[in-house]
């Protein structure tokens, strides 16, 4: 029987907290046998990702699909200056409008555990 892994304090960056909330509630779900992954927050805006990083010290943070390349090299050079060894993820730009909330859900469960891995 193997061990779960974790606890992992995941911090989100997204301007839909609610939906944040919603689908990292689902990948939890779906990991829970092999990962303990606690949603600690999330930033609505870029300006909060200094703020909310320093006052929780996640081990990972997920940029979601609204934000740019740039935008997200912002966000994961800001979370790495306070916490170097943060686990970093960016989920690919448009793939909430594209393909919609289920495909964002099956994405993480599929990049997420060899990320915890590393």
């Amino acid at each position: 029987m193997s061990t779960r892994k974790g606890p992992f304090r995941l911090v989100t960056v997204n301007t839909a907290p609610e939906r944040a909330k919603r689908l990292i509630g689902r990948l939890i779900t779906e990991l829970q046998d092999d990962y303990e992954i606690i949603h600690v927050d999330n930033c609505s805006s870029i300006d909060e990702v200094v703020p909310k990083v320093t006052e929780h010290k996640p081990n990972v943070l997920f940029s979601a699909s609204m934000w740019s390349a740039e935008e997200v090299e912002q966000i994961h050079s800001l979370a790495k200056s306070i916490v170097p060894d943060i686990k970093l993820h960016a989920i690919p730009t448009g793939l909430q409008v594209e393909r919609g909330p289920d495909a964002i859900v099956e994405y993480l469960v599929e990049k997420v555990p060899p990320l915890l891995d590393s």
